[in-house]
């Protein structure tokens, strides 16, 4: 994982880096002390120059689902990858410096925006729409971003109640979360690393496998979206959600989860966007290639140590011998 997140930083040169959650197999449980040496043990793999901005959205694995997450899980992860409220973006070669919009401690969105683009990021595990605290929270939030969208969109006639704040780009946003929005299954995904067929007709339980139906249309009313991307299947998913809103659900980075790791490579612009998938190197391959290189050493050692003939001197004498005959 280390050798791939590197290799990809220096060939592809990403101005800004977005993990879509679980980025800690046990964060929901870590102690304290865990907790610190799995962040250390995270910037040792994904270190990366000043210049680039690497973004985290919380996954059931980080804070717990619904049920297990608290308030102090929140700030602990946040206190990681989201160290401020209000920060720029430099080092997009379309976009000049722009601003994240305040958060308290809820858990809620953020609004990543410079003067092209914007971003929200969202706390999926906080949308189980039962009222309790940080959801409430996370949904209050989600409105007032909802209505700072809205009035960049009437920056013509720009109603009297959006006052004179700073204006947000008038593109549509691009909704980053870990949980993928409601569908029934997966049946309808395809490619060679969508989920297996004894998988693919199991269906989705709402605000475990996916959204539920009601938080899934919140956020499309709301913020109105041109591009989802989500997480937390760790298989491949593209579908088109009302008004013709993309959601592609990026697979696993990790061997742990499937033999062949990929992540998303985007070029956005303030009307458009293109996505490629770049895959990591096949488990079995990187395992085959090792086992045959080791295997080669181990022959170089005994040829060199005299305890195995060398083939190449073996191969001689045999072909010495057809001749003759």
């Amino acid at each position: 994982m280390e050798r791939a997140f590197q290799t990809a930083l220096w060939l592809l040169q990403p101005g800004v880096v977005f993990i879509l959650g679980d980025v800690f197999d046990e964060g929901k449980w870590s102690s304290s002390q865990a907790w610190a040496d799995d962040v250390g043990r995270f910037w040792k793999i994904f270190r990366h120059p000043p210049h680039v901005q690497l973004r985290a959205v919380a996954g059931n694995h980080d804070i717990g689902f619904h049920y297990q997450m608290n308030t102090y899980k929140i700030k602990r992860f946040e206190k990681v990858f989201n160290p401020e409220r209000l920060f720029s973006w430099k080092g997009i070669n379309f976009c000049v410096p722009g601003t994240q919009s305040p958060a308290d401690s809820t858990g809620g969105p953020w609004l990543i925006s410079c003067p092209c683009l914007s971003f929200v990021m969202v706390n999926s595990v906080a949308l189980e729409g039962d009222g309790c605290d940080i959801c409430s929270g996370a949904e209050a939030e989600l409105l007032e971003i909802s209505h700072r969208l809205n009035c960049s969109r009437e920056q013509e006639h720009r109603p009297q109640e959006c006052g004179d704040g700073q204006q947000l780009p008038a593109s549509a946003p691009i909704l980053l979360q870990h949980f993928p929005l409601y569908r029934r299954n997966d049946a309808n995904c395809s490619g060679e690393d969508a989920a297996p067929p004894d998988e693919k007709y199991t269906p989705f339980k709402e605000r475990y496998d996916a959204l539920s139906q009601e938080a899934s249309r919140k956020l499309l009313w709301w913020l109105r979206p041109r591009l989802v991307l989500s997480g937390h299947t760790h298989s491949a998913c593209e579908v088109l959600h009302g008004a013709g809103v993309l959601e592609v659900s990026v697979p696993s980075f990790s061997w742990r989860n499937r033999n062949n790791p990929s992540f998303i490579m985007g070029s956005i612009t303030p009307t458009e966007y293109a996505l490629a998938k770049c895959y990591l190197p096949c488990e079995d391959t990187v395992l085959t290639t090792y086992c045959m290189a080791a295997g080669g050493l181990v022959l170089l050692t005994l040829v060199h140590a005299g305890l195995v003939a060398s083939p190449f001197h073996f191969g001689w004498n045999m072909l010495r011998k057809f001749k003759t005959t």
